[in-house]
């Protein structure tokens, strides 16, 4: 599928992949990881390798190739080859359950998947229940454990040659479907040209990181995330620095000897790792001189846990906020302009507006709907014309965030419109009261919800303590009770072992207030 525009647009693998061979820097690394290094020479032709491959299989021009492996060069060569002959890359998580993955067979339509060890059974299993047919792309298999329809990546790709054209693009051919997270129902494809990533990378990549040829980008996320694969495996090779990636589950000793390891300049974190880092044993020995700053994304960064993070590290952590309706990041702390608790200021290139529910805007010092405009929005919610309607109008995104911004430029995140309560008749942000909860000495994180008795709404917080804490349900009540108004006081404050998350590690507020429903009460209740 096109848009309408026809003017010439931008190969992706030869912008960002290419470009790095025919400037003499083929030889310079690109990704890294346990396996090795990995050249943009190398890297290159087996792009093409997987191009021509795909091409073989039938891929035509627009349509869909779905991803479903684990971080590998193997991942990264295919998302550029399904870009370089013309066709739209999909990603999705390695841990999803069969039926998830019927989803999204289906809705995609995808033509070719390519799967590896760790999701083919899976994948098997769903693309019997779906409505389509696609072919599996088995990355590292063996030929005789393939079944009827299946593919060996490893056998196909290597008898292809190593040169590609790239396909023609035109300005605004769909090129990227970005899923949204599905923490309040079934994730919807964000539906991308190739002008999203090339201004997000001059926007955010260089006007705010201001990445360097000499950066190494280690990612805590998978890449099947677009927060990880972009900062890892795209933005920098817009300027010929390099990647880490690797196939294991994210933990904080394996991060930490990844840093050790190989030494990177830029941490890509979430504020659920930084809290793992922090809480590991072995913390106060690691070195993290080498890294020059550290992002962070995908959820709130409560600032007790950003000051922790300074105290102990020292390293500069840049908060911001992005979406998949945007593409990345747009509003971000800058390097030296840092203010915790806040997600910074707006990314240059994009504008940004608090207004009402009117769309009205609100002076300094309101809360309210989050704006923001700029050429990395999306061109709609693939075939939902309702929702794209109330999401996307002129490169504008009306996004469901609640932000205040004060008079110096800087945002603060206030949670998400459709989490609001009403209390007594009176509106509540859940996130004002979790930003509370959070300064607990005892509290690792918390997430407050709506729940119901008796036809009244009231405001649940799940918290998760410190080993060996002793504070109490009621004790932390009257923590909040002392700082926020009477009406902000949660009713009722359940303890748990470990907040749900979705697939992408943001806390998944739909699963906890299932466990309200199902009387799973979590813990102590006050």
């Amino acid at each position: 599928m096109s848009a309408a525009g026809t003017e010439p647009g931008v190969n992706l693998a030869t912008a960002f992949l290419d470009r790095n061979v025919t400037e003499g820097r083929g030889g310079r690394t690109a990704l890294t990881g346990p396996a090795g290094s990995c050249t943009y020479a190398e890297l290159s032709a087996l792009t093409n390798r997987v191009g021509n491959a795909l091409l073989e299989l039938g891929v035509q021009a627009h349509e869909r190739v779905l991803l479903a492996l684990a971080d590998s060069a193997e991942f990264v060569a295919t998302w550029y080859a399904v870009q370089k002959i013309g066709a739209v890359t999909a990603e999705v998580y390695t841990f999803l359950q069969p039926k998830d993955y019927t989803y999204y067979l289906d809705y995609t339509a995808a033509t070719v998947v390519v799967v590896d060890a760790g999701t083919l059974d899976r994948m098997r299993e769903a693309s019997a229940a779906s409505r389509g047919r696609a072919r599996l792309l088995v990355v590292a298999a063996a030929g005789s454990d393939l079944r009827e329809d299946e593919v060996s990546f490893d056998a196909l790709v290597s008898r292809q040659p190593a040169d590609l054209a790239a396909a023609p693009i035109a300005q605004d051919d769909i090129a990227i479907w970005k899923f949204t997270t599905g923490s309040t129902g079934r994730p919807k494809a964000c539906v991308h040209t190739t002008r999203s990533p090339v201004f997000s990378h001059q926007a955010y990549a260089q006007g705010v990181l201001d990445i360097l040829p000499e950066d190494v980008v280690l990612p805590v996320p998978k890449l099947f995330f677009g927060y990880a694969r972009d900062l890892a495996a795209l933005f920098p090779f817009g300027v010929g620095a390099s990647g880490v990636i690797f196939a294991d589950r994210t933990t904080p000793e394996l991060i930490f000897e990844l840093i050790a390891r190989h030494r990177p300049t830029i941490l890509v974190n979430v504020p659920t790792m930084m809290q793992a880092m922090l809480d590991h044993p072995d913390a106060a020995a690691q070195d993290l001189s080498c890294l020059r700053l550290c992002t962070s994304a995908g959820e709130a960064l409560p600032e007790p846990l950003h000051r922790r993070w300074n105290e102990a590290f020292g390293i500069e952590v840049l908060d911001g906020i992005g979406s998949s309706e945007a593409y990345h990041i747009y509003i971000s702390n800058r390097p030296g302009r840092v203010r915790p608790g806040s997600i910074g200021e707006v990314v240059p290139g994009y504008q940004a507006e608090v207004v009402d529910d009117a769309g009205r805007p609100l002076a300094d010092g309101q809360i309210g709907r989050l704006w923001v405009r700029g050429e990395s929005a999306a061109l709609m919610y693939w075939q939902d014309a309702g929702a794209s309607a109330d999401t996307y109008a002129n490169r504008l995104v009306m996004s469901g965030d609640l932000v205040e911004r004060d008079s110096a430029g800087y945002f603060t995140y206030r949670g998400r419109s459709d989490d609001l309560l009403k209390v007594g008749g009176i509106w509540v942000a859940p996130a004002e009261i979790e930003r509370c909860i959070a300064g607990h000495p005892d509290v690792v994180e918390c997430a407050v919800v709506a729940a119901e008795r008796g036809g009244l709404t009231f405001g649940q917080a799940w918290v998760v303590l410190r080993p060996a804490s002793a504070a109490s349900p009621e004790a932390l009540q009257g923590f909040v009770r002392e700082r926020l108004a009477p009406h902000k006081v949660p009713r009722e404050v359940r303890l748990i072992a470990a907040l749900p998350r979705t697939g992408s590690g943001k806390i998944d507020r739909s699963a906890l207030r299932g466990l309200a429903l199902t009387g799973n009460r979590g813990g102590r209740e006050a």
